[in-house]
């Protein structure tokens, strides 16, 4: 028996090391817990009794296995729970369940469902803000190396697997029925200058007519550029939206952006910035509530409808998260300036200032929209554990005010406080 054991032994010890060296798996977790109390910073068609105040927390929780075969093969499981606390029930799901595989020479494939997060995120993001986060199912095709990126993007959405019934989409994880995308990005060497290009064309599924199921083309086409000398960061992106939008009116939309940022010592920087977002010039809903609707012959409206909107235009997310009124939207103007600063090592202190106004000159309204104030802060405890918090304050306009259909959208208050924790497991 001492001798089978020690033949045993002989031969597990060595395969147990080629395991090791082929094979890699990790199990992580994040776990984030957020408190919010608001006064105001959700529009109500009605006044209540409490007035405009709500107070909650919210929780998300994601558990996910990736696993490695000789940098050949990757997978990923994620799975996520969310909710408010005290609810009968939240939402338990996949988020992430991909597999890739690697060519060699930079080329690689990746399947499945899985986060598209690209520059900045504006048009392409994770959305990590919110407790579900952002994915699509989609095939991607890409090759990296020698300072270029490219990646092939492609998505057909359907509801049931069905054979009776057509292939009609009524909306799923992404509200698109066809999208396919194309991304370049290049570093120059010896040069702090990243450029990226991006064209996409999305086809929305259009309501049912005679036995027809009309899918409305639409697409959007831009660049980003990042520039970065020395104690300067500079970033701007531009992007230009056309096509058929899914209400079947021809869509012609624009938007850009610009932020520039100074290190004016290690730990201190200030930055200034701007976003412009077209938008169209006719209430959807007359002002006052009258009956009827204004049709537009040409929507004008930018919409970046996969990006992480809660990083742009104002945290108390009244732009581009929550719509106006049947979707019409007069676009945006953004101008704001701030101060980062990190008095110590891992705790960061950012206090912003915003000045918004309709992208759209309107008919019955005045432009400026509001002035926000932002202070957040955070700390790292460590790579695991990390506390931050927040306070927004925002004074309305009358055209803030028509636009959102509330009286309490004048003064408004939003606070929030939020711990994460990511464990981490590898073998």
């Amino acid at each position: 028996m001492k001798r089978l054991i020690t033949f045993l032994a002989a031969i597990a010890l060595p395969l147990s090391a080629c395991f090791a060296q082929e094979h890699f798996i990790s199990v992580g977790g994040d776990i984030l817990e957020r408190g919010e109390l608001r006064i105001g910073g959700v529009s109500e068609e009605t006044e209540k009794p409490d007035g405009d105040m709500a107070a909650f927390i919210v929780n998300r929780a994601r558990v996910n296995v990736d696993y490695k075969w000789k940098n050949i093969i990757e997978t990923c499981f994620t799975a996520q729970y969310s909710g408010t606390w005290g609810m009968a029930d939240g939402s338990l799901s996949i988020y992430e369940a991909w597999g890739q595989v690697n060519f060699g020479k930079g080329f690689f494939t990746k399947l499945g469902r899985q986060a598209l997060s690209y520059d900045d995120e504006r048009m392409f993001g994770s959305d990590d803000w919110s407790m579900t986060g952002s994915v699509h199912d989609a095939l991607k095709l890409g090759y990296e190396g020698h300072g270029h990126k490219i990646h092939l993007i492609g998505a057909y959405n359907q509801n049931p697997d069905n054979i009776e019934g057509g292939t009609f989409f009524t909306g799923g994880i992404q509200p698109y029925k066809f999208m396919q995308s194309l991304w370049y990005h290049y570093d120059v060497p010896t040069f702090p200058l990243g450029v990226s290009l991006l064209f996409m064309n999305v086809g929305m599924q259009g309501e049912p007519q005679e036995d027809v199921q009309p899918v409305w083309w639409q697409q959007v086409a831009g660049a980003y550029l990042e520039f970065n000398p020395g104690r300067w960061k500079v970033k701007a992106d531009a992007y230009m939206q056309f096509g058929t939008h899914e209400t079947g009116i021809p869509l012609r939309a624009w938007m850009a952006s610009g932020k520039v940022s100074y290190a004016a010592l290690p730990s201190l920087s200030v930055y200034l910035g701007y976003d412009y977002m077209s938008g169209d010039t006719d209430y959807a809903v007359p002002a006052g509530g009258q009956i009827g609707l204004q049709r537009h012959d040409v929507i004008r409206g930018f919409s970046s409808v996969y990006g992480s909107h809660h990083k742009f235009y104002g945290a108390m997310d009244f732009f581009y998260v929550s719509d106006y009124y049947h979707g019409f939207t007069p676009g945006l103007q953004n101008l704001y300036a701030g101060v980062n600063w990190e008095p110590i090592k891992n705790w960061g202190i950012d206090l912003s200032y915003h000045f918004l106004a309709t992208g759209a000159k309107l008919r019955n309204a005045d432009m400026p929209l509001g002035h926000e104030v932002e202070f957040s802060t955070g700390y790292s405890f460590n790579k695991y554990l990390s506390l931050s918090a927040g306070y927004s304050f925002m004074y309305g306009t009358e055209t803030m005010v028509v636009l959102k259909r509330s009286s309490d959208n004048r003064m408004l208050n939003w606070a929030w406080l939020m711990l994460r924790i990511t464990p981490s497991f590898s073998r």
